[in-house]
């Protein structure tokens, strides 16, 4: 969709007309609407209101200095300095252009008093806070405002105007209002199923129910006072579902791989084995505990089936090849009810 930029030149008049006529005509070369108050001597109060109804219609603000400050309104300030100080305030993009040379402007283009002398200096030093060219010619400075405009629209781009027949209709705009509304709710409705159970998963196992895991594990045997050995045994432990989600639901806060989610529940088993099995002897008389391959598995499969986790879809390096769980929303508060102290 093409779009034109409407930018207000701002400067004082006679002593830059040629310097004007340029940047106009570079504007115009640039598809932009350039707006000046040549036509208009800025001279009382309905005056400065025209001007900045002007300013805040505008999309970019360009400010050319010569030799001369401008007319001033009753407290001594010149409305170029106003044009400046009041699109600084409404933000927007301003670049301003300084004579390079100041010493060569002709002496009818230049102040005479004084004091129009130390005010132009004074609002030269407070442009230059800002960002600024420098120009020497009336034609040197249509060049540089081409360029500079031209990145300012990259760096700040604005709303601008487009032609009303390239607008969207009425029709068209309300079928967008509905297709927003539509997406709205769909997204709510995404969230809402990300914070609860998915639907069938009331007929499996879960919170309170008993999951009899089985594990193997290496028990020290002395066969006669010269020799022993590590016999493979077989037990197994009672565990409800939230049991086994609290114990290994921190682990996927952010993310695990099935390897440390193992060794949280052989470490689980390891010390069940101690309490219970050991009765008195030596802890080094126990060791390897393993929970089966296919109740991990199991395990693993239930919790998704439950919503309570999902497989971390991160890319990684092909080295990789575990994989990687992690919470899902549903997981992450069931996960806060179980272990979050309460009261």
């Amino acid at each position: 969709m093409e779009i034109k930029y409407q930018v207000f030149v701002s400067s004082t008049y006679q002593d830059l007309v040629k310097e004007r006529q340029e940047i106009m005509q570079a504007l115009l070369e640039l598809d932009c609407i350039p707006v000046g108050m040549e036509l208009f001597p800025a001279a009382d109060d309905d005056q400065w209101t025209l001007i900045k109804g002007l300013i805040d219609d505008c999309d970019y603000y360009i400010l050319i200095v010569g030799g001369r400050y401008g007319s001033v309104n009753q407290k001594g300030i010149s409305y170029t300095q106003m044009e400046y100080e009041y699109a600084i305030s409404k933000e927007i993009p301003i670049i301003s252009f300084l004579h390079k040379e100041p010493d060569t402007i002709p002496v009818g283009k230049s102040e005479k008093e004084q004091e129009g002398k130390r005010k132009l200096e004074d609002f030269k030093a407070l442009i230059q806070q800002k960002m600024c060219r420098y120009w020497i010619d009336p034609v040197d400075l249509g060049s540089q405002v081409s360029r500079s405009l031209v990145k300012l629209i990259k760096s700040k781009p604005r709303s601008g105007w487009i032609k009303s027949d390239l607008l969207p209709s009425e029709n068209t705009t309300q079928e967008l209002l509905e297709l927003r509304e539509t997406v709205q709710s769909l997204k709510n409705e995404l969230m809402f199923s990300n914070t609860e159970a998915p639907k069938g998963s009331e007929s499996l196992k879960q919170g309170d129910d008993i999951f009899t895991l089985t594990y193997d594990y290496e028990e020290y045997s002395r066969n006669t006072s010269w020799s022993s050995s590590w016999l493979r045994q077989s037990g197994t432990i009672d565990l409800s579902w939230n049991n086994l989600f609290f114990l290994i639901s921190p682990l996927m806060v952010d993310e695990a791989n099935e390897t440390d989610l193992k060794n949280s529940i052989d470490s689980y088993i390891y010390e069940d084995i101690k309490d219970t099995k050991l009765k008195g002897l030596e802890r080094n008389h126990i060791r390897k505990p393993e929970i089966t391959n296919n109740d991990f598995q199991t395990i693993k499969i239930q919790l998704r089936a439950l919503g309570l986790i999902k497989k971390n879809e991160k890319k990684r390096s092909i080295k990789v090849t575990d994989t990687y769980w992690t919470l899902s929303s549903y997981g992450d508060s069931i996960m806060v009810q179980l272990r979050a102290l309460k009261k």
